[in-house]
């Protein structure tokens, strides 16, 4: 993908970043077709003469149209796009938040945000170290017991996904057990026993792989040093700060969201998000024909995703919550420089491509754009977002179909297009 004249979206497994789209210079183009349900509003700055160079001029009725026409390719039950710029607001909304109903969808409903809640955890844990409860540098075994090789990964490994841990998604039983108990609680013990079966795949920092047993250690990391439950040190330290009504970790019998909210679809059994396997034909005709309906996953319990992917929230909060973690009003100066600069090249063979560091990645796609970044992806829901601050670009894509027919990641698939109406240049 990189350095090639096309742009394709790269499937990337459950609850992680967005794939690789923003790619310098190449952005895919708007896809044809029109849904039906549809919703757009924007508004506007008092002036237009804000807007700077590297942006375009945003047209709410063609801004509609274009998401409209992406989203019934991907053939998504309910999407929705948040974009504010120094022009305004703009909201793109498509479909509907239960299939066989006509209830449109809106930027304040609230879906499964899966690995978007690795922006969260991992300020919590730069905050634990702002007030010298831990040190990026410590070694995971002074927290949490039983971790292979534990004296030799630091908790900034474990934020940079350099642990070399074995990803407990990724492990088949888990998604047999999943679709056979759906309503089943676990802990992220139970996870990590999973992980810890399996051999490392690496030594620590010796490269990178997304892996959501990092991140279900710095959960228990973070309970261990901040001495409360995770979800109340989110809640008290995170989300209440900010304003954050809607955005909540559940609890782990918890299967319901607030209301309002949408429903979360995909076709076939759970592996299909879990790990990165494409649907087989057959499958992909029949959900194309209509003959295969997706399974809801809206009530699927959650709980194997906790400081990995467990949170709730709405689109209005989630750009509330990017935008303030990039601009430095989440950590103090000192922890949130080092957070701005600590997204490493995932591959050192492109040390200009897409970076992730302490639960962000980042990406220059334009001579005058950058963007800090996460996505998600888990049974039911897709999802995007990022701030860019060099232009003050703040995005948030969401969609309640997990995989297209075709097996792209949705709000993932629905971004170049959604980049292409934002940036002039690309």
């Amino acid at each position: 993908m990189r350095n090639s004249q096309a742009c394709t979206a790269r499937r990337m497994a459950l609850l992680t970043p967005c794939a690789a789209l923003l790619v310098a210079g190449c952005v895919l183009p708007a896809e044809p077709g029109r849904m039906a349900l549809s919703d757009a509003s924007a508004t506007p700055a008092a002036t237009a003469s804000l807007t700077p160079s590297a942006l375009k001029p945003i047209d709410p009725a063609a801004f509609q149209a274009t998401v409209e026409r992406a989203a019934k390719k991907l053939m998504v039950p309910g999407a929705v796009v948040l974009l504010r710029t120094p022009q305004g607001t703009f909201r793109a909304t498509v479909g509907t938040t239960e299939l066989g109903a006509a209830e449109p969808p809106t930027t304040g409903d609230h879906f499964r945000i899966a690995s978007n809640t690795k922006t969260m955890t991992s300020a919590l844990i730069l905050l634990l170290a702002q007030d010298g409860r831990l040190r990026l540098s410590d070694p995971v075994s002074a927290y949490v017991p039983g971790v292979p090789d534990g004296e030799h990964i630091t908790i900034a490994e474990l934020l940079k996904m350099r642990s070399g841990l074995y990803n407990y998604t990724d492990a088949p039983e888990l998604a047999a057990r999943m679709d056979a108990e759906p309503g089943q609680a676990v802990t992220p013990q139970e996870m990590l026993a999973i992980a810890f079966r399996h051999p490392p795949n690496f030594a620590p920092d010796a490269s990178y792989e997304y892996n959501n047993t990092n991140y279900a250690l710095l959960g228990l990391v973070a309970e261990k040093a901040g001495g409360r439950p995770l979800a109340q040190q989110l809640r008290d330290r995170l989300f209440a700060p900010l304003g954050l009504a809607g955005t909540s970790l559940p609890g782990a019998h918890d299967l319901s969201l607030p209301a309002p909210y949408s429903h979360g679809y995909m076709y076939g059994g759970t592996a299909y998000a879990l790990v990165d396997r494409p649907y087989p034909a057959d499958l992909q005709a029949a959900a194309r024909s209509g003959k295969l309906r997706p399974v809801d996953y809206t009530h699927q319990n959650p709980s194997y995703a906790t400081a990995a992917g467990g949170v709730i929230s709405t689109a209005d909060d989630l750009a509330t919550w990017i935008r303030a973690l990039v601009t430095g009003k989440v950590l103090s100066p000192a922890p949130q420089q080092q957070w701005l600069h600590s997204p490493q090249a995932e591959d050192p063979a492109a040390p200009d491509g897409q970076k992730y560091g302490y639960g962000i990645a980042y990406q220059r796609f334009g001579p005058h754009a950058s963007m800090y970044y996460h996505g998600g992806e888990l049974p039911g829901f897709n999802s995007f977002i990022g701030y860019d601050p060099d232009n003050k670009v703040t995005l948030v894509i969401w969609t309640n179909l997990t995989l297209s027919p075709d097996g792209r990641t949705t709000a993932q698939a629905l971004l170049p297009t959604v980049l292409d109406q934002v940036y002039a240049g690309l």
